[in-house]
């Protein structure tokens, strides 16, 4: 037998709690320093910023998911700052 798995249920629309949005926000955050002129360039600052984006951090964004989850459930579901 393999290694147990613990899985903890997880809302399925909650965006502070998925890490993978919070990497969209700091791609977001990069393309608009440089604004793109079109389409075209739009796809390069994309495809380049997300080649920039470092393993640290990412490391960061999932490091901080206890404080994510623990700033849901203190309030009660409701906003939090992330």
């Amino acid at each position: 037998d393999g290694p147990s798995v613990s899985v903890l249920p997880w809302p399925a629309k909650s965006t502070d709690l998925n890490p993978i949005e919070h990497v969209w926000d700091l791609l977001d955050w990069r393309v608009r320093a440089i604004p793109p002129r079109n389409v075209q360039e739009l796809a390069g600052v994309l495809v380049e910023e997300w080649g920039n984006i470092s393993q640290q951090e990412l490391a960061n964004l999932v490091q901080s998911m206890r404080r994510r989850c623990t700033a849901v459930l203190n309030a009660a579901g409701g906003h939090t700052r992330y």
